[in-house]
C-alpha cells in the first residue's frame, strides 16, 4: 500500500490501540493516528472493577502499550481530543479546534458510555458511575476512606464486581436490582442465584424485584449530598455513597450523524465493515453478523475489544479476514473465578446442565438448545476447559445432557 495512506483511529481504549498495533504488524506504511478523548494512553478496562479496584494493579500495569511504543511505531496519538464530526463524503473528520483531518480509511473504537437515572438526587455529588480510570480511583478513594456504607442499583458484573470490592473494604453493601435475579439478561434464573447466593454468603444485602424511585440527599457544606435510596414500596436504605450500575449505551453519534447503518450499535458484517466501505468499527459499538453464530450480535466485553482489531486491520488494507471468535468474558468475586464461552440469549436455551459441585461453587454450566445442542459453557473454580466448551459449541451436535453432567465421562 501506499505511504501517503492516511488510516485514522476514533478512540482511546483497548481496541483502538491493538487496532494500531495490528496496522503496523501487518506492515502497513502510511501513516496512523489515534484520537481518544481520554487524557490517558489507551488502556484495558477490566482492571478498574477487578485488580485496579482491589488495589492490586497501577494504571502503568494495564496501559496497553507505554508512550515509547507509539513512537516507535510512528502512531500518532492525541489524547483528550473529542471528534466532534465525521464527515465520509468528504472522508474528514473534524476536532475541537476547528481543524479537519482527512483520512483514507477510518476506524471507529469509540466504546460506550454508562447509562444514568433520570430520578431525583441522581445528579448529587457522592453518586457514582464506573466506566474510566478517574470513575475506579475514586471509588478507591471513597473505600479508603471513613465511609461505612454504599448502595450499589444495579446487579450486572459492574455492580456485583464493585460490591466484592467494597466489602473488601469492609463497607456495608446493599444491591438494588429492579429484576428477580442477579445477571438475569447474561446468565439467566439458574445460574444468577448462584451470584445472589455469593453476595449473600459474603454479607451482601441483595434486594430484587425492586425499584429505586429516588436518590434521596441532604444539604451538606456547600453542596447536596445523597444519603441512600428510595424503593417503589416507599422503603429507604441509607447510606454514604451511591453507584449506579445499570448498563451502558455504546456511543454511536458519530456514526449515526454521518448516516451509517445503526441499529441498537453501529451494524457491520463478518468483515467489521460497517455501511460505508471506506469505515470499520470495533469493540462496544459494533453489532456484528457473527459468522457462526449466524446471528448479529453486539458484545461489550474485553475479548472482543482485544482480537477484533485484527480483522478490522486487515479488512481495513483490503485483505479477506472474518471475525468468527467465540464471545467471552470472565469475572473474579472473592472467591469465585469464572469464565464464559459462547452465546446463549434469553430464550434461546431450554435448558443448563451443570457438570461439578454447584453449592461449594466448583462446576461448569452448559446451555443447552431444545435439541441438546451446547450454546454457551461457563466454568466456575474449573480451569482448563474452556477449548473444550468452545469444540462442543462449534460441533454443533446433539450431546447427552446426563454424561455431560457425570464428572466421570471427559469432556
Amino acid at each position: 500500500m501506499s505511504s501517503d495512506q492516511r488510516f485514522v483511529i476514533v478512540g482511546g481504549g483497548l481496541a483502538a490501540a491493538k487496532l494500531a498495533e495490528a496496522l503496523r504488524a501487518n506492515d502497513f506504511p502510511g501513516s496512523v493516528t489515534l484520537i481518544g478523548a481520554e487524557e490517558w494512553l489507551p488502556y484495558e478496562r477490566p482492571p478498574l472493577s477487578k485488580e485496579h479496584l482491589a488495589g492490586k494493579k497501577q494504571l502503568t500495569e494495564f496501559t496497553t502499550h507505554p508512550r515509547q511504543w507509539y513512537r516507535d511505531h510512528n502512531v500518532k496519538v492525541r489524547v483528550g481530543t473529542t471528534v466532534e464530526n465525521l464527515d465520509p463524503a468528504a472522508k474528514t473528520i473534524s476536532l475541537p479546534d476547528g481543524s479537519t483531518l482527512p483520512y483514507d480509511k477510518l476506524a471507529l473504537a469509540t466504546g460506550s458510555t454508562p447509562r444514568t437515572l433520570s430520578i431525583p438526587g441522581a445528579d448529587a455529588p457522592n453518586v457514582y458511575t464506573l466506566r474510566n480510570i478517574e470513575d475506579s480511583d475514586t471509588l478507591i478513594e471513597y473505600f479508603a476512606s471513613a465511609a461505612q456504607s454504599i448502595v450499589i442499583i444495579g446487579a450486572g458484573w459492574i455492580g456485583l464486581e464493585v460490591a466484592a470490592a467494597a466489602r473488601a473494604a469492609d463497607l456495608s453493601v446493599t444491591i438494588v436490582e429492579n429484576a428477580e435475579h442477579p445477571l438475569l439478561a447474561s446468565l439467566g434464573q439458574e445460574m444468577g442465584e448462584v451470584f445472589a447466593e455469593l453476595h449473600r454468603s459474603n454479607g451482601v444485602d441483595l434486594r430484587l424485584g425492586a425499584q429505586v424511585t429516588e436518590i434521596t440527599t441532604t444539604e451538606g457544606i456547600g453542596t447536596r449530598l445523597a444519603t441512600g435510596v428510595k424503593l417503589a414500596d416507599g422503603s429507604v436504605i441509607e447510606a454514604e455513597a451511591v453507584l449506579v450500575a445499570v448498563g451502558a449505551r455504546p456511543n454511536v453519534e458519530l456514526a449515526t450523524e454521518a448516516g451509517l447503518d445503526v441499529d441498537g450499535g453501529v451494524l457491520v458484517d463478518e468483515h467489521l465493515a460497517t455501511s460505508n466501505p471506506d469505515i470499520v468499527a470495533v469493540g462496544d459499538i459494533a453489532a456484528q453478523q457473527h459468522p457462526v453464530l449466524e446471528r448479529r450480535i453486539r458484545v461489550e466485553h474485553w475479548a472482543n475489544a482485544l482480537n477484533q482489531p485484527a480483522v478490522a486491520a486487515a479488512t481495513m488494507l483490503g485483505k479477506q479476514a472474518s471475525y468468527d471468535r467465540l464471545p467471552y468474558f470472565f469475572t473474579d468475586q472473592y472467591d469465585l473465578g469464572m469464565e464464559y464461552t459462547g452465546y446463549a440469549a434469553p430464550g434461546d436455551y431450554a435448558r443448563v446442565v451443570t457438570r461439578g459441585d454447584v453449592a461449594k461453587r466448583e462446576f461448569v454450566a452448559f446451555w443447552l438448545d431444545a435439541d441438546n445442542r451446547v450454546l454457551a459453557g461457563m466454568n466456575v473454580n474449573v480451569w482448563d476447559v474452556t477449548d473444550r466448551i468452545k469444540e462442543l459449541i462449534l460441533a454443533g451436535e446433539p450431546v447427552d445432557p446426563e454424561a455431560l453432567a457425570d464428572t466421570s465421562k471427559p469432556l
